[in-house]
């Protein structure tokens, strides 16, 4: 067993901070390889090949480095979880191309919503009216960014919609791997299977990418790894419900640098779907992280 991390709430903020700046890094590299700006736009499953093939490259480093104690993984969770993951961070990359950064963030935090929703199969969870509450209002600030009217309409946000599911999904299967494994190991391991998986994938649309591309794929890679890394330190430095709130500020960097890179500036209707999504991704959050807590002995919500 891994030695669990001195509780520095302090620290947890700063480092879940730090990593919503790196994962909205990705997406914005995700965004420039997805359109022509530096050759011709690659495919979403050359991206993700990108993502894993660099965060490998970045962990490997570190182990050698470091040699860090590693436990036996659950490989059977472990490609349940990175598959779903591998899924998500696919269309994740795809949607960026065609919509703001910021749209597509936005929606992407209803992942926690719909892991409440798959772990009542796949856990046995019982969810009661304040989850589903949550859950609800999440979902209709998902529904106010899909702008569903023949005018507004984006087709792309439905991408985003998938990627929020499958990385839903990847909640529920880590939940399964807490406690099991240190964060590092669960680190490269996901990295290590997410090559292989992305790497087949990749295998059926592979174009040469252009110097500038291959820059910006390690950037993907490197963003992601340095993201991980300061948020399962994070996480594992403070309560869940107290570092939910910080894990919001990737909207905030995905819209700032939607403005310095693309002067895309986000309008009303991203403001107010953005908005009601995290009210209710936030409600949500405290609520299991007031559940989660051993002193506090209440009924299923």
């Amino acid at each position: 067993m891994f030695a669990p991390k001195v509780q520095n709430p302090a620290l947890a903020a700063l480092l879940i901070v730090c990593a919503c700046a790196f994962i909205a890094a990705t997406t914005l590299f995700a965004k420039a390889l997805g359109t022509d700006q530096f050759g011709t736009p690659l495919h979403p499953f050359q991206i993700s090949f990108g993502r894993f093939l660099f965060a490998l490259l970045t962990l490997g480093t570190v182990a050698l480095i470091l040699r860090p104690t590693l436990q036996r993984p659950h490989l059977g969770l472990h490609l349940a979880r990175t598959t779903s993951g591998w899924a998500g961070v696919t269309l994740m990359f795809a949607s960026v191309a065609y919509i703001p950064l910021a749209d597509a963030t936005a929606i992407s935090f209803l992942n926690p919503v719909f892991g409440m929703i798959l772990a009542i199969p796949l856990l046995g969870e019982r969810v009661g009216k304040w989850r589903w509450l949550a859950a609800g209002i999440a979902l209709v600030g998902a529904m106010i960014l899909l702008r569903p009217t023949p005018e507004g309409f984006q087709p792309a946000a439905l991408l985003a919609l998938g990627a929020a599911v499958a990385l839903g999904l990847e909640l529920s299967f880590i939940k399964k791997l807490t406690g099991r494994e240190g964060p590092f190991s669960i680190l490269l391991v996901n990295n290590a299977i997410g090559l292989c998986i992305a790497g087949f994938a990749v295998s059926f649309v592979w174009t040469q990418p252009s110097g500038a591309q291959w820059a910006l794929m390690a950037g993907v890679g490197c963003a992601m790894a340095a993201a991980q890394a300061c948020f399962v330190n994070g996480m594992a430095r403070a309560d869940a419900s107290f570092v939910a709130p910080f894990s919001y500020a990737t909207l905030i960097f995905a819209a700032l640098y939607d403005v310095a890179f693309y002067g895309v500036i986000p309008d009303g209707v991203t403001v107010l779907g953005a908005a009601i999504i995290i009210g209710g991704a936030l409600l949500l959050a405290l609520r299991e992280g007031g559940r989660a807590k051993p002193t506090a002995k209440r009924p299923p919500l």
